[in-house]
């Protein structure tokens, strides 16, 4: 859908543009964010994070199997017993919590690296058009106008057409 977008505008713009010297350029994005050394950076500190919250919760879950194997084997009077499962659902909630707790901060910690990245990338962009006398830089994924220099701006026209028509 993204890409019939931005082939529509970009035929648009090349129809309508007066000179032929009209440049128009699209930029990845996402893939940007993620091959750029900033992405790299962010990417490797989320995955040693990731490895950290494993350790601790596979240290839990050692704790579960052994009180597993602890319930299983006799010799446990009733109040024992009752206690160890008591231990064991409670250890069994934390593990859970812990693994939504540990996910749930990992993404968001990369979602805001990644729009911090993604902001950054977009001053870049911004530089590269003026540098490089674009016209217009539009993103791939979204098929976002990023960059203009104003000259196919038809915002004014628009609106004294619409103007004109609802009277």
């Amino acid at each position: 859908m993204n890409r019939i977008i931005i082939a529509i505008v970009a035929v648009l713009l090349m129809a309508t543009s007066a000179s032929s010297a009209d440049k128009i350029a699209y930029v990845d994005l996402p893939k940007a964010t993620n091959l750029s050394n900033a992405g790299v950076k962010v990417k490797q500190e989320i995955d040693e994070r990731a490895k950290t919250s494993q350790i601790k919760i596979n240290s839990k879950q050692d704790e579960l199997l052994k009180l597993s194997r602890e319930l299983a084997n006799g010799g446990l009077s009733d109040n024992e017993r009752a206690q160890k499962r008591r231990d064991y659902q409670q250890i069994e909630i934390d593990v859970r919590r812990s693994i939504h707790a540990a996910q749930e901060a990992l993404r968001n910690d990369y979602a805001v690296a990644s729009e911090q990245i993604r902001n950054e990338l977009i001053k870049s962009v911004q530089t590269i058009g003026k540098k490089g006398g674009y016209n217009m830089i539009i993103t791939k994924d979204k098929g976002e106008v990023i960059y203009s220099d104003g000259s196919l701006d038809l915002t004014d026209e628009l609106i004294k057409e619409y103007d004109i028509s609802k009277k």
